[in-house]
């Protein structure tokens, strides 16, 4: 699909009809592009950078029914969630899991354990099913030893899901490019063409590949969305859009597994100032999350967590597993994403609704907010919202399929195992089959102690639009993630496989991998302990 050389095909091919352009290669524009591309629409994705490179490889990687949000009376909002996360957990196997939770109560948490319990049998009737169940502390104890007994009161056990937030966003985007739609990343728009009467009727793109010595080309289209996320207002100021957003950034820590052996999430209320945190496994390693503060800096598209983000999260994984004596030290990598919500002043950021809104003006139609979990229904709100400029009122079918139909887990033969089979067929869907021939011998041995083999590095780099090592090592695969060090030990053993596959010279391998270096150091890497600082 994107072997080499189908980035200069395509440029050459750009300058056509389109009936559709979709500005943001994140969640949001992905699913748009996807319901396009089934209604039957023309319709082309632009992503300034990589596929997820903003928010969407930095979510907390939950598929939930929006739990937290029955707190703000955002009841729309869960129900819709529930559903949605049913429907992917259904349709997406192997890359949407479900992820089993345990809701802890301390005796000096600012709720008290019943209001959980409340929200709990809502949350249960939304998704119609009933999935929660009481534990005393002792009960908890069994079911997660490392929990702390000091004030523990009791808690509850329900499902939620988790993903791979960026292998979710590229499986649709490939799902739609096979389906005859087209994307394109690193192509940023850098103006919006007008009409007379001062409409938006296409866009002006410039190659930011390496290769591409800045091409350039002005596309026309009916219909321009911007599903930019964090940052939509900046595309709205090209048709005279007031800023509306508020941009919180969140906020992870990444743990190696034996530092915290967790089976499921831990979810509580921390300590310092009643913010539902939580903790679980994820990738073969250990996530923590999150934060919700005000980005007060520059709208860069790699931010990187504060120390004091750092410490907030640390101080509700002492508390809830006190004997296993975490550090700042054992901290592996992080990670930090912005994401918008409309401002509407509100001294905690927390309490700013989670739902998405639609905007049209003068023709661009704009739509931001919302959550990983309903990118669907972001999508087909949207494409409603412009179907009466769309070629021949385009029809949405939403009884379609989310994520398309996989092949059966036997296309990998017998060399693995069956949780191995799931999760290679659930990332990669219908180019399963190919990633098992590109495979070399030897190549389905796992890289590190990560869940992730080498062949899907080979074939990240053969056939995935990777443009830079951190496309890579960040969002094909979590590498930079999960290993030690963003993976450099590694990256001499690497570079004969990514190398070769993307013809790069010794000069371009050492540029990319020093670049790399230098972005997990500024934005990935441990924060340095408060007890080291000189």
């Amino acid at each position: 699909m994107w072997e080499r050389g189908w980035r200069e095909r395509m440029w050459s091919e750009l300058n056509q009809p389109w009936d559709l352009i979709v500005i943001g290669g994140g969640i949001t524009g992905a699913g748009i592009l996807r319901e396009a591309t089934r209604a039957g629409l023309r319709a082309l994705l632009l992503e300034a950078n990589d596929f997820a490179a903003g928010t969407s490889s930095r979510s907390g990687k939950l598929v939930h029914g929006g739990l937290r949000y029955l707190r703000n009376a955002q009841i729309k909002l869960t129900l819709d969630s529930v559903r949605e996360r049913e429907r992917l957990l259904r349709e997406g196997r192997g890359l949407v899991s479900p992820l089993g939770q345990l809701m802890v109560s301390f005796s000096n948490d600012r709720i008290p354990e019943w209001v959980f319990g409340v929200g709990l049998v809502l949350y249960d009737l939304l998704a119609l099913k009933w999935g929660h169940r009481h534990y005393s502390p002792a009960g908890l104890r069994e079911l997660c030893p490392q929990l702390g007994t000091s004030n523990l009161t009791g808690g509850y056990r329900f499902f939620d899901a988790q993903t791979d937030d960026a292998r979710l966003v590229l499986r649709i985007v490939r799902e739609a490019v096979r389906d005859g739609g087209a994307a394109l990343n690193y192509a940023r728009v850098e103006g919006l063409l007008r009409r007379g009467d001062g409409q938006v009727a296409g866009v002006a793109v410039r190659d930011r590949t390496p290769e591409g010595l800045g091409r350039t080309a002005e596309l026309v289209a009916p219909v321009v969305i911007s599903a930019t996320g964090a940052w939509a207002d900046e595309m709205r100021a090209h048709v005279g859009g007031p800023p509306r957003l508020r941009r919180l950034r969140g906020s992870h820590l990444f743990l190696p597994v034996e530092r915290l052996p967790l089976t499921r999430a831990v979810c509580l209320l921390h300590p310092d100032d009643g913010r539902p945190v939580y903790v679980f496994p994820w990738e073969g390693v250990i996530i923590a999350g999150t934060t919700d503060v005000d980005h007060g800096h520059d709208l860069e598209i790699d931010p990187h967590i504060q120390g004091d983000e750092a410490e907030y999260l640390l101080a509700f994984l002492q508390h809830a597993f006190p004997g296993q004596g975490l550090r700042m030290t054992d901290v592996r990598s992080t990670q930090a994403g912005i994401r918008s919500v409309v401002d509407t002043g509100k001294a905690d950021p927390s309490k700013e609704s989670r739902e998405f809104v639609l905007w049209n003006e003068n023709g661009l139609l704009t739509v931001t907010g919302g959550k990983l979990t309903t990118f669907r229904l972001m999508a087909h709100q949207a494409l409603h919202k412009a179907r009466p400029r769309l070629p021949g009122h385009a029809r949405l079918h939403s009884r379609h399929r989310v994520l398309d139909v996989p092949p059966s887990e036997r296309c990998l033969g017998a060399a693995l195992d069956a949780g191995q089979c799931l999760r290679l067929v659930g990332r990669y869907g219908a180019d399963t089959p190919a990633l098992a021939a590109a495979a070399r011998p030897g190549e389905f041995e796992r890289i590190g102690d990560s869940l992730t083999p080498w062949a899907e590095l080979r074939w990240g780099a053969r056939d995935e639009a990777v443009v830079h090592l951190d496309d890579l090592l960040l969002r094909r695969t979590r590498l930079g993630l999960a290993l030690p060090q963003g993976g450099q030990p590694w990256l001499t053993q690497m570079r004969g496989i990514v190398q070769p596959e993307l013809a790069w010279t010794d000069a371009r391998w050492a540029q990319e991998v020093d670049a790399y270096i230098r972005l997990w150091n500024a934005c990935y890497s441990p924060p340095v302990p408060t007890s080291e600082v000189p």
